[in-house]
Formats: structure tokens, C-alpha cells, sequence
């Protein structure tokens, strides 16, 4: 894949770094961006709907969790192998086959709901997983290549931005969808999003995505696994995943279960949580580049800091107006790490192995993505909310005592 930076000319229409950014950059990043929010509607959608799934199916809480979970699950596996191929192929052209991976998942779990099979819903997620991954990966990597280093962190921002975007959609129209068309239905509603995206990617992409000359070794590889300081970045994405996914899948249950809103108040209230995080992850950029000098550090603590007390009391509060705010406030602090920890990761290592920081950064941050859900629904079931809320608040008390030993980066 080649830096726009370096291979640029004025005449051609693509950004360069001594002009500024101009529309082919915007619509670059707004493409991407596009696709990766239909498929992070696609992902969070049966969080939504989790009761209309378990009486359908006739599951339990663990195992509705599961439909959720598996597409961060599969990410978890191919993320790494998906930043290896990513750094030998053309990007932009994976970022189209990603779009039509989400078709064939869409088309594929509908018929599978209506037919009212289990498994092979999850198998049709779990290829909208890999679906993810790559657009995941290659969208921060060329983004983070179309713009200066002065800028990456907010670049990165916007485009992470699209995950909440795509999440508060989901949960807050996953409930009409299949109210009006059956909660299968859901599968196939978002495939449109990521179309519109690639058709505004696909033309403003050019000149990036190509093979790169220097794609890592093993020996680098093995590198950034060896790095201490990568692992502790990828902690910081695993708890931040966890406390993000688990409000996200069983905010709404409660609310409806405990707090007695129906499925649709709940959707649209529990849509707030993920929806301020395109406030939250394009100012984590900001803060650091901008109020901070370069910093990192002092987001990351302030992530954690506000978070832990808020999931801690959040079962305590009995009125929905504070609910709602608590969703607010927690939701922009768990992803003010979520929106910076991708820049960060890249900077801890050399230039050379960034994409594979990435790659890998996804990988373990997404663990904690996979497991929240599951989780949280086996500790729901055993023990109520109250004590599923406490031990995610202990989490992210936990990912305020790593941040405190987290060093600022060397590397640009």
C-alpha cells in the first residue's frame, strides 16, 4: 500500500499533505466510513431485538448473546491474518469484496431466521465477521496514510466514529424493522449503508490500496508481538470492548426487564450510548493532538476515570432521565479510548509494522468484545443485572490502573 504523501501529484486530483485536504480525501474518508457503519449496524442489530430472538428460538440469554458475539469472535481469529494479507494485496479491492461478503451474510441469515435455524444464523454472522475485519483494518490504514501525522489521530477519529454511528442505528431501528417485517429482517436492512459507501469509496480511493513492496516478515511480525507496551494498548482495547459491548448488548434488556420501557424505548434510549461516540471518538484525536500536545496518556486515564463509577452505579439509579444521562456520559468516556487507541497502537511501533499493530490491536480488542456478551448473559442468568453491572464497573476500574502505567509514544 503506497502513502498518498509520497506518491501524490497536484495535478491529480488526490490529497497531498502540503495542500490541505480537498474532496477526494472527505469523500475518501467518508466512504469508508459508510461501510463500516452498515456493518457495525449489521453486528449490534440483534442486540436490539434480544427478546423477540430467545422466544422465536427458544434460547437462553448466554446463547442469544452469542449472535452478537460471534462476529467479534471471528474477528478475533482473522484480524491479524487479515492485516498479513492486507499489507500483500490491493486493499481497496478487499474493502469491495468486504461489501459483498456483508450481501451474501445479509441475504444468508434471513432465510435462516425465517427458517428458524440457529446455527446457521450464527454461520451467516460469522462471515459478516470477516467482512468486518477487513474494513476495519484497511479503513484505518488508509486513512491513516491519506492524511499527516499532525492529523492522524483526529483522521482516525472520524473514521472510528462510524462504528457508533452504525451501533445507534442499529439499536435504534432494529426494533421497527422487525416489528414491521419480522426480526429476520434485520439481517438484510443495512447492506444498503455499506453499498452507498463503497460508491463513494471506490472512485475517491484511487492511488491507494496497492500491494506494498515492504510488507512485513515473520521476523517483524514477531516484533510487535514481543513489544510489552503493544500488549498493554491491546488490554486497554480488550477492557474498553468489554464495557462498551456489554452496555450495548443487555442495556436494553434491562431496561425493559427491570425498569419495565418497552423493547422500542428501551432500543431508542440504550441508541445514546453508542450514538455520542461519534462525539467521543472524533475529540479523543482532538484532545490528544490538539489540548494534550501530542499526548496520550491523559485520555486514556480520563476514559477510565469517568467510566468506572458510572457502570458501577449504573442498576442504583431509579429514574430514566438519569439512566439516560449515565448512558450518555459512560458512553462517551468508554469510547474515548476506542477512538484513540488505533493511533496510539501505530505509534508505539516501527512505521515498517504498523498495519500489523493494527491487525492486531483489533484482534485483541475485540476479544473482549466477544466475551462481553457472553458473559455478561451466563452472569445475568446466574445473578442478575446488579451483579453483572458491578464486576464490568471493576473492569473498567481495572483499565484505569493500566492506563496510569501507559508511556507516550515514540514513534510517528
Amino acid at each position: 500500500m503506497t502513502d498518498r504523501s509520497e506518491t501524490a501529484q497536484p495535478d491529480d486530483g488526490v490529497p497531498n499533505q502540503s495542500g490541505g485536504t480537498d474532496w477526494r480525501t472527505v469523500g475518501l474518508v467518508a466512504g469508508a466510513s459508510l461501510i463500516s457503519t452498515g456493518l457495525a449496524a449489521y453486528e449490534i442489530v440483534p442486540a436490539s431485538v434480544t427478546p423477540l430472538i430467545q422466544e422465536s428460538l427458544n434460547v437462553s440469554s448466554t446463547v442469544a448473546g452469542l449472535l452478537v458475539s460471534i462476529m467479534f469472535g471471528t474477528a478475533v481469529v482473522a484480524s491479524l491474518p487479515a492485516g498479513a494479507l492486507l499489507d500483500r494485496t490491493d486493499t481497496r479491492r478487499m474493502m469491495a469484496l468486504a461489501v459483498l461478503a456483508l450481501f451474501v451474510a445479509g441475504i444468508w441469515g434471513w432465510i435462516a431466521g425465517q427458517r428458524g435455524s440457529y446455527w446457521s444464523v450464527i454461520a451467516s454472522r460469522a462471515v459478516g465477521g470477516i467482512a468486518y475485519v477487513v474494513v476495519w483494518n484497511a479503513g484505518i490504514d488508509i486513512v491513516s496514510r491519506a492524511v499527516s501525522a499532525d492529523h492522524r489521530a483526529t483522521a482516525v477519529g472520524i473514521f472510528t466514529a462510524s462504528g457508533p454511528v452504525g451501533f445507534a442505528i442499529g439499536q435504534a431501528t432494529g426494533p421497527l424493522i422487525a416489528a414491521r417485517y419480522g426480526w429476520p429482517a434485520i439481517f438484510l436492512a443495512f447492506t444498503g449503508v455499506a453499498l452507498a459507501g463503497l460508491l463513494l469509496f471506490w472512485p475517491t480511493s484511487r492511488g491507494l490500496g496497492q500491494a506494498r513492496g515492504d510488507a512485513p516478515s515473520f521476523v517483524d511480525f514477531t516484533s510487535v508481538l514481543g513489544n510489552r507496551t503493544v500488549w498493554l494498548v491491546g488490554s486497554l482495547g480488550f477492557l474498553s470492548y468489554a464495557l462498551y459491548l456489554f452496555i450495548n448488548t443487555w442495556g436494553s434488556s434491562y431496561l425493559t426487564q427491570e425498569i419495565g420501557l418497552s423493547l422500542a424505548v428501551s432500543g431508542a434510549l440504550v441508541a445514546v450510548f453508542p450514538a455520542v461516540g461519534v462525539l467521543s471518538r472524533i475529540s479523543s484525536g482532538l484532545l490528544s493532538d490538539r489540548v494534550f500536545d501530542g499526548r496520550r496518556q491523559p485520555v486514556l486515564l480520563g476514559s477510565f476515570a469517568l467510566a468506572a463509577p458510572l457502570v458501577l452505579v449504573f442498576t442504583h439509579l431509579g429514574s430514566v432521565w438519569l439512566l439516560v444521562g449515565v448512558l450518555l456520559v459512560s458512553g462517551f468516556a468508554i469510547q474515548l479510548t476506542l477512538g484513540l487507541s488505533f493511533t496510539y497502537v501505530r505509534e508505539v511501533v516501527d512505521p515498517h509494522v504498523a498495519a500489523t499493530a493494527v491487525a492486531f490491536q483489533t484482534s485483541v480488542g475485540l476479544a473482549g468484545a466477544f466475551l462481553s456478551p457472553i458473559a455478561g448473559g451466563a452472569v445475568v442468568d446466574s445473578a442478575g443485572f446488579d451483579t453483572a453491572f458491578f464486576l464490568v464497573g471493576l473492569l473498567a476500574v481495572g483499565g484505569f490502573v493500566l492506563a496510569w502505567r501507559a508511556p507516550e509514544p515514540t514513534a510517528g
